[in-house]
């Protein structure tokens, strides 16, 4: 769904909604997938995932909230950067 111009109240994101569901699957049913090779989990790269799919929740069913700090940090751009820097974290952890 597009924003609605008229109402100034935006739609659903397909994108960021995508990304969130598709972490919470792969989380739900693969945990090791945020552990390390020392057999541990991997705190900031789960803390990473965790936000992308906050972020992603949170912006793909068309919330956005009106606090300019809490905007950014859940919007949809924040959720590709956050998933970019958790998969790049899990990288140097493998």
């Amino acid at each position: 769904m597009a924003s609605n111009t008229e109402t100034g109240r935006p739609g659903i994101a397909l994108l960021p909604l995508a990304v969130a569901l598709a972490i919470m699957i792969a989380l739900s049913f693969y945990p090791p997938l945020v552990v390390g090779r020392n057999g541990h989990a991997d705190h900031p790269g789960l803390m990473l995932l965790c936000w992308a799919m906050s972020a992603g929740f949170t912006r793909g069913v068309g919330l956005v909230p009106k606090n300019r700090i809490a905007r950014l940090l859940l919007s949809g751009w924040a959720t590709l950067l956050a998933l970019a820097l958790g998969i790049m974290r899990l990288a140097q952890v493998f």
